[in-house]
């Protein structure tokens, strides 16, 4: 199978980074599956990958729900043919201190990034067996190192990392590869989120942290979605089990 007849299945693609990878990987002509909550809201992003000359479709689902992933899934097979890359990117925050978080805050939280990327996955992953090639990308974050205000959030990246290595262990004999990227600050609609949460103004907040970056300035999606693009080339075919903090520097 050449790399221009892989199909790659996107979660979270409205926007963001999900939809900087999509459209990335569709540049390198790969056929796109555009998975988010709502089908509608996933439009802008397949437009513009048609309109450059891609193939993709928009799939509606809740990647945390079984049954919604099983025809999703079903779907990408029957529309595009079988999937041998997927990025789990669907995210969602419900920020708050431990001691106002509620229940349904750190359920919803883990339904999406955990249960998410464990159904997608194993949904996916019988098509890469067969092919016998297959590349796995899950959206870590810098948060998983631990975030004030960010309990679920950092436990569900955290978690990631340690399903990621997992898969990596169980799969790679298949010619499957499993790696995280953990993204530091990016500009984004959920950084401009946690500004609003802090009270704070997003150019404000965006000023003091990139002051603390070594190389000067915030990620942006398209940074992520370029080592997203490696990752799930052909090139990267040793690389797997690992965690790549996109953090333009090194953590502490």
């Amino acid at each position: 199978m050449t790399e221009s007849k892989r199909t790659a299945v996107v979660t979270g693609a409205a926007r963001g980074i999900g939809a900087a990878i999509a459209q990335r990987l569709a540049s390198d002509g790969m056929a796109i599956a555009a998975i988010d909550l709502d089908e509608a809201s996933c439009a802008t992003t397949v437009e513009a990958i048609i309109g450059a000359g891609g193939s993709a479709i928009a799939i509606g689902a809740d990647v945390g729900d079984e049954a919604a992933v099983g025809v999703a899934i079903e779907r990408v097979a029957a529309e595009l043919g079988g999937p041998t890359v997927l990025v789990n990117n669907a995210g969602i925050i419900r920020d708050n201190l431990l001691f106002k978080m509620s229940v349904a805050d750190w359920d919803d939280v883990m339904s999406v990034h955990l249960r998410g990327a464990f159904l997608m996955t194993r949904a996916v992953q019988r098509f890469m067996v067969d092919a016998k090639f297959g590349r796995i990308v899950n959206m870590s974050s810098s948060s998983a190192q631990g975030n004030r205000g960010q309990a679920n959030y950092s436990a569900a990246k955290a978690g990631l990392q340690g399903f990621t290595k997992t898969l990596a262990i169980e799969l790679g004999r298949y010619g499957v590869t499993a790696n995280a990227i953990a993204p530091g600050f990016i500009e984004t609609d959920m950084t401009r989120a946690t500004a609003a949460r802090l009270r704070m103004d997003f150019e404000e907040l965006k000023s003091q942290l990139v002051s603390q970056i070594p190389v000067g300035r915030a990620g942006r999606p398209e940074d992520i979605a370029a080592l997203a693009a490696f990752l799930v080339s052909e090139d990267a075919g040793f690389v797997s089990g690992q965690v790549i903090y996109a953090a333009g520097g090194p953590l502490d």
